[in-house]
Formats: structure tokens, C-alpha cells, sequence
């Protein structure tokens, strides 16, 4: 599947020598991410390196999740980049949602590759990632029947098993309350832009769906273990854990690019997507000569050598064309090809639900913290909502 040539490193090396030829090379780059497992920060610290910039980046130990990384880059005002987050998170940032978070004018060499993913001047997308629902199609799932949906709440009347979250926080917990919400945005309804019926179906989801406890991170597991019939999992993770699965189970998922007993749900509607994108921050105190030495890290890294590197590291798939090229060729895994409804536009509105999200996440997360959704222990499961008499205006505010 992948194609990336030897000759990928030496050429980032080549680029990395051209573009910080006026750089500050003694200035140390302060970077916040949520993309930033252990892995992933050894991996591009090591990287920066050796093409000449010196940077710093907590790992996940220490900032774990966008919320975390966008509210540790405001608090502290210490950063010179941002990479990672999400088009909510995005959106907030460029808004002025956070006092003292603001990007600079910025526009890579690699700008008009990344086609839709990017805020014209002050962000530009990385990597692409998805949320998925999937299904064993053997004994412990449909027995080779094939699922077929309108919309991603449609499982909850699938009359199979599914594995649904345990606590509310969360990007990919987020990112998955978000895809059986699309189907439901009203414009005009009191609660949060979402139609009551769309709040009845994700508790259904939450009160008959199996969260596993503790035991299970995210939806991989249940699946893997066949203790479900129905999961959901974020994409660029997805076939490093199947090509590992038989390490954690003795009914394991087989077949990676060729499945062999399991499947994608086909939703009509598609999927929701997320794209990483970076930015260069306001940094008070910060000289001409040290942004620039922001500036060419921040070519370098989105490049589409360094991109490649990264992707074919981290099994994700960047916005870089260039770079998807490179990884892929004409190969691009069939996750990636799934209808984006993140970049729909929402009837009655001019904004995509991307941005719409955006808009409503903060009184969706009150909203499911008021009414104690998604609890994780079975023996507590809280009692369905009286749903035709419920303060929507009290429930959309934050508990005191």
C-alpha cells in the first residue's frame, strides 16, 4: 500500500537546510499539541533535530486532549505553535474564544495542497482522521449479515449489541456524540440546536449500549474481544490495532486492508471528519528572526516529506496531497473515502456542521452533564428524562 522511498529523509534534510538558512537555530520552539502521544513527541523531537530546530512538546503524561493543550497554550502564553485540535477547537481559537491565544499571518510553500482543510492565512490542515462504526459480520456479530444505515443513530434500533463510551469528555468521545447528532441539528430548538428526538436517541444509545467499564479505552476492544456486535473507532489507529489484534483477544478482528470478519457500517450520511491543523501563535517578546524560525518549522513539519515520514509512522493519512501521494498512491484505505458530513452545510443555516458543532458543543457537553449521560457503571444508570418537561435554558448552562 505504501510507497514512501528511501530517499524521503534526505530530502527533508535537504528541504529543512533551505528553509531555515535565516533562522534563528539557537531558539527553542515551545509547541502544544494534543497530538502527542509518547511515541509521537520522541518521534518528531528526535526529527526537528536533525533537520536543525530545537523544540519543546509535552507528551500526553502531561497535556492529554485539545481541551487540555488549548487551555494549558492560553494559561501559560509561553507558545509558539499549536498542531493537533479539531475544527471546534479551531473555530474557538481564531474566534478570540481564548484571551490570550491569537495566530499570526501565515501562509506555507504547501498551502494549496491541503485543499478545504485550512483557515485561509492562519491555519493549515495536517492530518485527516474519522470516526467509524464497525461490525463483526461472523458468530459474534451479524453471522454474515450486512448493516446498512441512514444515519449513525440508526444503531440504536439495529437490533445488535454496540459499545458505546463511558464518560462525557473526550475528543473521540465527542467526535462520536457528534455523528449520531447530525441527523437531528434544528436551528430553532431550545436545546442546543438539536430537536428533542435527537436527545432521546444518543440516551438510548447510552442506556442500551455496553460501555465496558474501565476495561475498555475506546471501542476497539469489545469489538476485538467479540463482547459486541457494533463499535465505533477513530480511523488512524485503526489498522496497526487489527494487524496487533490476536495480542488481546481469543476471537480477534482478521484482516486489515482485506477484511475477513468484519466490516464498516455503510451510512448513508457518511462519517464525521476531523482534520489537525496547525498554527503559529502570537508569542509577546517573540523576535523577527525567532517567528521566523517558527515559520520554517512550521514549513517544514506540514511539508510533504515530513508529512509522509509521520503518516506512514503513524498510520494516518495526511491533508497534504502531495504527501497522501507519497504514502498511498492510488491506494488510499477505503476509511478515508467515506462521505464528510463535518464540512455539510446545515439546513437553515450558512454554517457547515463543523462549525456548527463548534458553536453548540459547550451547551451539548452541559447538557449531557446535567442529565448524567453516559455513566460509567451499569448498577448506577440514571432514570430516562421526563423529555416533555425539561428546562432546556437551565440544562444548556454549566452546573454551578
Amino acid at each position: 500500500m505504501k510507497k514512501v522511498i528511501a530517499l524521503i529523509l534526505a530530502l527533508t534534510m535537504v528541504l529543512a537546510l533551505g528553509i531555515t538558512a535565516h533562522a534563528d537555530d539557537s531558539y527553542t520552539i515551545r509547541i502544544y499539541s494534543n497530538s502527542n502521544s509518547t511515541e509521537r513527541t520522541t518521534w518528531l523531537i528526535q526529527a526537528a533535530k536533525e533537520a536543525g530546530f530545537n523544540i519543546s512538546i509535552d507528551d500526553n503524561s502531561v497535556i492529554s486532549g485539545d481541551t487540555a493543550a488549548v487551555q494549558a497554550a492560553n494559561e501559560n502564553k509561553d507558545g509558539d505553535l499549536i498542531f493537533g485540535l479539531n475544527e471546534t477547537r479551531w473555530g474557538q481559537l481564531i474566534d478570540g474564544a481564548y484571551e490570550n491565544l491569537s495566530v499570526i499571518d501565515w501562509t506555507p510553500s504547501w498551502a494549496d495542497l491541503v485543499g478545504e482543510y485550512k483557515y485561509d492565512g492562519q491555519a493549515w490542515g495536517l492530518v485527516i482522521q474519522n470516526v467509524l462504526m464497525l461490525y463483526r459480520n461472523d458468530e459474534f456479530g451479524t453471522n454474515g449479515e450486512e448493516l446498512h444505515f441512514d444515519h449513525w443513530a440508526d444503531v440504536v434500533n439495529s437490533g445488535y449489541s454496540w459499545y458505546r463510551q463511558n464518560k462525557i469528555g473526550g475528543t473521540t468521545n465527542a467526535n462520536i456524540n457528534s455523528a449520531i447528532l447530525y441527523a437531528f441539528t434544528d436551528p430553532d430548538s431550545p436545546a442546543g440546536g438539536i430537536s428533542i428526538d435527537g436527545w432521546k436517541a444518543l440516551w438510548k444509545f447510552c442506556a442500551d449500549g455496553k460501555s465496558g467499564g474501565d476495561d475498555y479505552k475506546y471501542g476497539f476492544d469489545p469489538l476485538n474481544k467479540g463482547d459486541v456486535a457494533i463499535s465505533e473507532f477513530y480511523s488512524s489507529a485503526l489498522y496497526g490495532k487489527i494487524d496487533a489484534a490476536a495480542e488481546g483477544s481469543e476471537h480477534p478482528l482478521i484482516g486489515a486492508l482485506e477484511p475477513e470478519n468484519w466490516a464498516l457500517v455503510d451510512i448513508a450520511d457518511g462519517t464525521y471528519y476531523i482534520a489537525e491543523y496547525i498554527g503559529i501563535l502570537d508569542k509577546a517578546g517573540r523576535t523577527e528572526e525567532q517567528t521566523e524560525t517558527v515559520k520554517a518549522f512550521a514549513d517544514w513539519f506540514g511539508s510533504a516529506e515530513v508529512q509522509a515520514e509521520w503518516a506512514e509512522e503513524f498510520d494516518s493519512v495526511p491533508c497534504n496531497a502531495d504527501a497522501v501521494d507519497l504514502v498511498y498512491g492510488d491506494d488510499i484505505p477505503e476509511i478515508y473515502l467515506l462521505p464528510n458530513f463535518a464540512l455539510a452545510t446545515v439546513d437553515g443555516t450558512d454554517m457547515t456542521y463543523a462549525a456548527y458543532v463548534a458553536a453548540h458543543s459547550a451547551e451539548w457537553t452541559n447538557i449531557m452533564t446535567n442529565l448524567g449521560f453516559y455513566w460509567a457503571d451499569a448498577n448506577d444508570a440514571k432514570p430516562e428524562p421526563d423529555w416533555d418537561n425539561l428546562d432546556w435554558a437551565t440544562l444548556t448552562q454549566k452546573a454551578e
